[in-house]
C-alpha cells in the first residue's frame, strides 16, 4: 500500500521563537523506488485512510473540524459515517455536546494535540456524560514530539498516551477508556488524477522577502537527502525535507516501483492562476458561486428548482444546498470529471446531454434543442424531475451539477468574469511596447469607487455601475495578475523607476479610496483590513492594508529572478500574432517530455546522499546518466499553493502531445479560482501560521 504520511517539519528554518509545522502529507516519497500501489489505488488511499476512522464510530457522537469535514466531504462524506454506526455527527466546537444516552465519542481533528484543539476537547467532554474517548489527529506523533521540544527518537508514543491520560481524566473516571490514534485523513480525492490536501489549504510559497527573513537566523546546514526534484525556493525546502524523514529512508531501501515527484512553487506563475484566460466551466462556477461554509473546494448548489417551494426575497434559505462533490453516483462524478478536464463550451454540452439521457430514461416529456445551451434549457431539463421523486432520488448528482451550471451561466456577476479577461489581455499587448510604469498608468481609470464615471469594457469612458464593473476584490486580483508580469516590460532606468514609484503612489491612494467607499466590505476585504464592516473601517486603516498590499507585490515581481531558463510567462506580439500568456507549467512539463532529456538548471535535482555525491564527481570524467524526472512512466506533481482547473486540463494536453505513455497525477493544496490569489498572497501568514496552539 501507499507509505504513511511523510510530515515536513521546517522549524530549523524560522526564527527562534516560532514553529512552522507543514504537514505535507503526500503518501508516498520522491526516492524514485518506493512501495506503493497500482496507479489505479491512487484515488483509493484517502478511503483507506478514514476506514481507519469508521472503523471506530459505531455507536459513537463524532466531532470533526472543518478541514476533516471537507476531506470527508469527497471521501464518501456524511452517509459513510452514519453507514458505519455513527449515532451523529457535529462540528468540532465548544458550543457542542453529547447527549445523556451518548457514553461514546470520537474526535476528528487536522491539528497538534494541545492549546486550543485540547481545549476544545476538554470544553465538549466537560459538557457530556463520555466514558469512551476516540481522538483521530492527522498529525503524526513524531511532530508532537517536535511541537514538545522533543528531538530525540523515542520507543512507543508517549504523547499520545499522555493525551489519553488527560482524555479519561476529564471523563472523570481514569478507568474509562481513552484512545488516541494518528490517521492521515487529509487527502480530498477531487478526481482520479487529482488529490487535493484541504488541511493545507492556506499553505503558500515563501516570497524572496520571507528568505532574507528566515535565512537570517538559518544555519548552514547541509543534510544527506534522496533523489527529488524541486522547481522554486519553498520546494526545495520541502523536497529536501521530505527526502530526510526516517520513513522516506526505510522506504528507499524496501520499495519495489519507481516514479519521479516534482515540486513546483504556485508563486512563480500567479499570471495563471490569477488570470480570467481558462476557458473553464469549474473555474467560472467556483468564483460566482458561493463556497460551502468551511470549505476552500466546493460550493453552494441553490435545488429550490428541484422542490415545489417559493422564493421569498430578502429571507434566509432553510433548504440545504446541493454541491459539486457527487460521491455517490458513478455517473455523476464522471460528469464531474469531464467538467473538470474540459472547456468550458465542451463541458456544457455534456451537462445537456447527461440531463437529456437522464430525462430519457425516466420517460420523462423532455423536449429535445439542439444547438447553443442555455440557462434556461439546462433548468426546464432539472425541473421535469421534481414531479417524480424515483427519478429525483436517482438522478440527484447529476440534477446538482446541472443546476450549478445554470445558475454559473446566469449569474449577475459572471460578466465580471469577460471584464477582467479584456482588460487582461489589453494590458498583455502593453508589456510589450512599454515601461512598467505605462502599463501600470493603465490600471488608473480602474480606481474609481463603484457608480463613478471611469472603465469600462466597452469603450474607454462610461459607468463602472453595469454589471461589468470591477470592484475591489478584482482590482486586487488585476494588481496580482500584472506584477507577476511585471519582468516581461521594457528595462527600465533609474527615472523610469521613480515613474513606477509615482504611479504606485497613486494606485495607493486611489485604491484605498474605493475600498472606504464600499457599502459592504466582502471576505477579502475583511481579512485585509481587519475590519468586519465599513463602519470599522477609517482612512487610515484602509491606506496601511493596501501599503502592505503593494510591499508583497513589488516582492512579487521579483519571483523568478533566481531562474536561469524559466524566466519569462510571456510571448510578446511579432507583429502577426498578438502577445500571449505562456503557462509555466507548460513549459515545465515540455522541458521535462523533451526527447532529448537536457538538463535544465532550474528543475534542480536533490542530492540523494553519499552515492549521488560520487555518481555526480564520476560524470565529471565519464558518461554517467543523472537522475531525470522523465526517467519512469509515472510522474507526481505537487503544485504547492494550488492548482486551477484550467491547468489540470493543460497537464493532461501536455503529456498527450509530448509523452502519451507517461501517468501523471496531480497533487496539490487547492483547487484555485482567481480570487483566492490575492487572499493566500496578501492575508496569509506565511512565516507564523496558525497551527492551533
Amino acid at each position: 500500500r501507499l507509505a504513511c504520511v511523510c510530515v515536513v517539519v521546517l522549524k530549523w528554518l524560522l526564527p527562534d521563537n516560532y514553529i512552522e509545522i507543514l504537514y505535507l502529507s503526500i503518501g508516498l516519497n520522491d526516492s524514485f523506488i518506493y512501495k506503493m500501489l497500482p496507479i489505479e489505488a491512487f484515488t483509493c488511499f484517502p478511503g483507506q485512510m478514514w476506514d481507519k476512522v469508521l472503523s471506530k464510530v459505531k455507536k459513537a457522537v463524532v466531532f470533526m473540524d472543518d478541514k476533516c469535514a471537507e476531506s470527508l466531504h469527497w471521501n464518501g462524506g456524511a452517509t459513510s459515517v452514519f453507514e458505519a454506526g455513527a449515532r451523529n455527527l457535529k462540528e468540532f466546537s465548544s458550543f457542542e455536546a453529547g447527549g445523556e444516552n451518548e457514553p461514546k465519542a470520537v474526535f476528528v481533528v487536522s491539528t497538534l494535540l494541545k492549546g486550543r484543539t485540547a481545549d476544545i476537547i476538554k470544553d465538549i467532554i466537560g459538557l457530556s456524560h463520555f466514558q469512551y474517548c476516540v481522538v483521530f489527529t492527522t498529525v503524526a506523533h513524531s511532530i508532537h514530539l517536535l511541537a514538545n521540544n522533543v528531538t530525540a527518537e523515542l520507543e512507543g508514543n508517549p504523547v499520545f498516551e499522555q493525551f489519553e491520560e488527560k482524555l479519561s481524566e476529564w471523563m472523570g473516571d481514569m478507568n474509562y477508556t481513552a484512545e488516541v490514534i494518528h490517521a492521515p485523513v487529509v487527502f480530498a480525492p477531487v478526481s482520479p488524477q487529482l488529490l487535493l490536501a484541504p488541511t493545507f489549504a492556506h499553505l503558500f510559497p515563501l516570497l524572496p522577502q520571507d528568505l532574507k527573513t528566515i535565512n537570517i537566523k538559518r544555519p548552514e546546514k547541509k543534510s544527506t537527502r534522496e533523489e527529488s526534484f524541486a522547481v522554486g525556493p519553498m520546494s526545495r525546502l520541502i523536497a529536501g525535507e521530505l527526502a530526510n524523514h526516517p520513513q522516506a529512508k526505510s522506504r528507499r531501501k524496501t520499495a519495489p516501483n519507481k516514479a519521479s515527484i516534482v515540486f513546483i512553487d504556485r508563486t512563480l506563475d500567479l499570471t495563471g492562476a490569477a488570470g480570467h484566460h481558462g476557458d473553464s466551466l469549474v473555474e467560472k462556477i467556483l468564483t460566482v458561486l458561493q463556497p460551502l461554509p468551511g470549505h476552500t473546494t466546493d460550493v453552494q448548489v441553490d435545488i429550490l428548482e428541484l422542490t415545489n417551494l417559493q422564493r421569498i426575497p430578502d429571507s434566509q434559505p432553510t433548504l440545504a444546498p446541493g454541491c459539486l462533490a457527487q460521491t455517490q453516483s458513478s455517473t455523476a462524478r464522471l460528469l464531474w470529471e469531464t467538467m473538470l478536464a474540459s472547456k468550458q463550451k465542451e463541458a456544457v454540452m455534456e451537462v445537456r446531454r447527461q440531463l437529456v439521457e437522464a430525462a430519457s430514461k425516466e420517460n420523462l416529456p423532455i423536449k429535445m434543442s439542439l444547438g447553443r445551451v442555455t440557462p434556461e434549457q439546462l433548468c426546464s431539463y432539472v425541473q421535469l424531475f421534481k414531479s417524480s421523486w424515483g427519478a429525483l432520488e436517482s438522478h440527484c448528482g447529476v440534477l446538482q451539477l446541472g443546476l450549478a451550471t445554470a445558475q454559473t451561466l446566469r449569474h449577475p456577476t459572471l460578466p465580471r468574469w469577460d471584464a477582467c479577461l479584456a482588460f487582461e489581455r489589453l494590458l498583455l499587448q502593453a508589456l510589450g511596447d512599454s515601461d512598467f510604469a505605462g502599463v501600470l498608468r493603465q490600471l488608473l481609470p480602474l480606481m474609481k469607487p463603484r457608480g463613478e464615471e471611469g472603465y469600462s469594457s466597452e469603450s474607454s469612458s462610461g459607468s463602472r455601475s453595469g454589471e461589468d464593473e470591477c470592484g475591489p476584490d478584482e482590482l486586487l486580483v488585476l494588481l496580482v495578475y500584472l506584477y507577476s508580469l511585471a519582468g516581461e516590460a521594457q528595462p527600465a532606468d533609474d527615472e523610469e523607476e521613480e515613474d513606477v514609484e509615482k504611479v504606485e503612489r497613486e494606485l495607493i491612494g486611489a485604491l484605498t479610496l474605493v475600498i472606504t467607499r464600499e457599502t459592504e466590505l466582502s471576505p477579502l476585504l475583511q481579512k485585509l483590513t481587519g475590519c468586519g464592516s465599513p463602519d470599522e473601517l477609517t482612512m487610515e486603516r484602509a491606506h496601511t492594508a493596501v501599503e502592505g498590499v503593494f510591499e508583497t507585490l513589488r516582492e512579487l515581481s521579483h519571483a523568478r529572478d533566481h531562474l536561469k531558463q524559466f524566466t519569462s510567462v510571456y510571448t510578446a506580439s511579432d507583429g502577426v500574432h498578438q502577445a500571449t500568456y505562456r503557462p509555466f507549467l507548460r513549459q515545465v512539463l515540455e522541458e521535462i517530455f523533451h526527447p532529448d532529456r537536457p538538463e535544465c538548471p532550474d528543475i534542480e535535482h536533490m542530492s540523494g546522499g553519499l552515492t549521488d555525491l560520487l555518481k555526480t564527481g564520476f560524470s565529471m570524467f565519464m558518461k554517467v546518466s543523472r537522475p531525470h524526472p522523465s526517467d519512469h512512466s509515472l510522474l507526481f506533481l505537487f503544485l504547492v499553493g494550488g492548482v486551477t482547473p484550467s491547468e489540470l486540463r493543460l497537464i493532461r494536453e501536455v503529456v498527450s502531445a509530448h509523452k502519451p505513455g507517461t501517468q501523471v497525477l496531480v497533487l496539490s493544496t487547492r483547487l484555485l479560482r482567481p480570487t483566492d490569489v490575492p487572499e493566500l498572497l496578501f492575508t496569509t501568514q506565511r512565516l507564523v501560521p496558525d497551527i492551533g496552539v
